[in-house]
């Protein structure tokens, strides 16, 4: 079974900065596109950012000029720096391994469990 493990959450203020990390198996890494996708109660999984193999990216509307995503092809990490977190970025975190370069969920095949990210005063 397929694991990508994700790290970093916690609960912040409104302003602080959090980088959610994610690490794939090598073999899902390499070849795919990597993601970060937030779910909040109420609300469906959103596309936060995505990056391909040779580094394009892709972000929401509401996250672009403060959170970036990066990778490692070597070690098979992703990370998600966020900046200027609000309250509205409340959500469970999911990194993912698709095939686009795409915020629309259905085009990745694997996921982590989650990660919790709080903004609140």
């Amino acid at each position: 079974q397929v694991q990508l493990v994700e790290s970093g959450g916690g609960s912040v203020l409104p302003g602080d900065s959090l980088k959610l990390t994610c690490t794939a198996p090598y073999y899902i890494h390499g070849n795919t596109f990597m993601g970060w996708f937030r779910q909040s109660v109420g609300r469906g999984r959103e596309g936060v950012a995505v990056i391909a193999r040779g580094g394009d990216t892709q972000y929401a509307d509401s996250v672009k000029g403060r959170f970036t995503i990066s990778r490692n092809n070597i070690n098979n990490t992703v990370w998600l720096q966020m900046n200027d977190l609000k309250p509205e970025d409340t959500a469970m975190y999911y990194c993912a391994a698709g095939r686009a370069l795409s915020l629309v969920s259905s085009w990745f095949n694997y996921w982590g469990q989650g990660t919790q990210v709080t903004v609140s005063s």
